[in-house]
């Protein structure tokens, strides 16, 4: 066998015994934790319809090695999102959907008390190298005018300051159509589920694409 052979066919014999560790980046799955509150987890809906299984789903199907994991509970304000969030966000996780603040909003939580603990959720998770993707929600209607503005800059002047992927308002596909929510609630029902995911799926691939260049 000619030298130059010999050094081809170890090389191939080489590479098929790398361990996984040694995967390119682009191959490597990548594990986004999506932190929300009742608009993201879906609890109510069957264990396939939710969100995180939907857009795992479509993220798989687009040819993504995704793994997406809901971490969220349905009651969650900011705060308890902050008091549970190194249980919620391990350190093998690569990237975060943070979906909180519109509990906050129902319950009239005060817009700079929530600003607050979003800031601290974003700063833990940078500072971990962790890529975010900060989403907002619409003004809940039981708002004043006054607080509906806070909120709606609140999130907008977060993304901005902490330099992090923004989604304007999780609930933005569903929020106006009865047919896309709970029976009287706020919470998508399975086609809302289905409307978000379809719409949001772009800033996620981008957020997946942050993710695949940061080193832990």
């Amino acid at each position: 066998m000619r030298r130059r052979e010999f050094i081809i066919l170890a090389g191939a014999a080489a590479a098929a015994w790398l361990p996984p560790t040694a995967l390119r980046s682009e191959e490597r799955v990548i594990k986004i934790v999506a932190l929300g509150d009742a608009l993201a987890t879906s609890y109510y809906l069957p264990v396939g319809r939710r969100f995180s299984d939907r857009l795992e789903f479509a993220l798989k199907a687009k040819g993504q090695s995704v793994t997406v994991v809901d971490a969220g509970k349905g009651n969650d304000t900011a705060a308890r999102g902050l008091a549970s969030l190194n249980r919620s966000v391990p350190e093998d996780t690569d990237a975060v959907i943070l979906v909180l603040g519109a509990v906050d909003m129902v319950f009239a939580v005060e817009p700079n008390i929530t600003r607050k603990s979003l800031a601290a959720i974003i700063e833990n998770l940078k500072a971990r190298r962790i890529a975010v993707l900060l989403c907002g929600a619409a003004p809940h209607t039981r708002l004043d005018d006054e607080h509906k503005s806070a909120f709606a800059t609140m999130f907008s002047g977060l993304a901005g300051e902490y330099d992090v992927l923004f989604y304007p308002a999780f609930d933005d596909a569903f929020a106006s159509d009865p047919s896309l929510k709970e029976i009287g609630d706020f919470k998508p029902n399975a086609a809302g589920i289905e409307a978000v995911v379809a719409r949001i799926l772009p800033k996620v691939e981008a957020l997946i694409d942050q993710a695949r260049h940061r080193v832990h």
